[in-house]
C-alpha cells in the first residue's frame, strides 16, 4: 500500500504545526500523495500554501475542493456534496469539472458506502477515498464502516484510499492508499 498524506490546515494549526512540517514529515514517511485541506480561510491564503508546498513536495499533489486552484497543483479531491453541487446528475459533474481543472489533472471522490462506490464505478475519476475507517475530530458527522471497508472497498473499479482514523500499521487487501491525516506526526 502506498502512503497518502492528508494535511489538514485547521488540524495543523490547532497542534502548533505547519503544513511544511508536515509535509517534510509525510515525504520521510514515503508517502507519494499530499492532499492539502483547508476549509476556513480566504482562496488567496490557500493559494499561497499550494505554491509554498509545490517548493518542496516532489509527489502528487491535491487540494481538497478548491478546483479553481488546480493550476497549482497535479489534481482535486472532492466530497459527495462537492459533487452533486457542480450538477447534480454524477457523470455530467464529472465532465464539468474535467472541463474546469483539464484532462491531465487528478480527480478523487470521496465515497461512504457501496451504493456511492456503485455511482463512482460509473465516473471517470483516479481513485475514491472511502471512509471512514475509524471515527474523527475532524468528521465528527462520519459513519464508522470498521473492518467493513476492506469488504466495501472490494466493490471498487478504482484505486481505494482508506480514509478516516487510519493509522500507519493498518492493513487491508482492497485498499491502495493508506490515507493519514495528522496521525503521521
Amino acid at each position: 500500500m502506498q502512503l497518502y498524506a492528508l494535511c489538514d490546515a485547521d488540524t495543523l494549526h490547532t497542534r502548533g504545526i505547519d503544513p511544511l512540517s508536515f509535509a517534510q514529515r509525510a515525504k520521510s514517511l514515503g508517502a507519494t500523495v499530499l492532499q492539502y485541506r483547508n476549509k476556513h480561510t480566504d482562496i488567496a491564503s490557500v493559494k499561497a500554501d499550494l505554491i509554498t508546498l509545490r517548493q518542496i513536495w516532489e509527489g502528487f499533489l491535491i487540494i481538497n475542493d478548491h478546483y479553481e486552484l488546480s493550476a497549482f497543483c497535479d489534481g482535486v479531491h472532492i466530497g459527495q456534496e462537492d459533487l452533486y453541487a457542480i450538477d447534480p446528475d454524477p457523470i455530467r459533474a464529472i465532465k464539468i469539472l474535467k472541463m474546469a481543472i483539464g484532462e491531465d489533472k487528478i480527480i478523487g471522490l470521496s465515497t461512504h458506502n457501496a451504493e456511492e462506490i456503485t455511482i463512482a464505478n460509473t465516473l471517470d475519476v483516479n481513485y475514491i477515498g472511502l471512509g471512514a475507517y475509524r471515527a474523527t475530530s475532524t468528521k465528527s458527522e462520519a459513519k464508522v464502516l470498521g473492518e467493513r471497508l476492506d469488504e466495501i472497498a472490494s466493490l471498487s473499479n478504482h484505486p481505494v484510499g482508506a480514509i478516516g482514523g487510519v493509522k500507519l500499521d493498518d492493513t487491508f487487501s482492497h485498499v491502495t492508499y493508506l490515507v493519514i491525516g495528522s496521525g503521521l506526526l
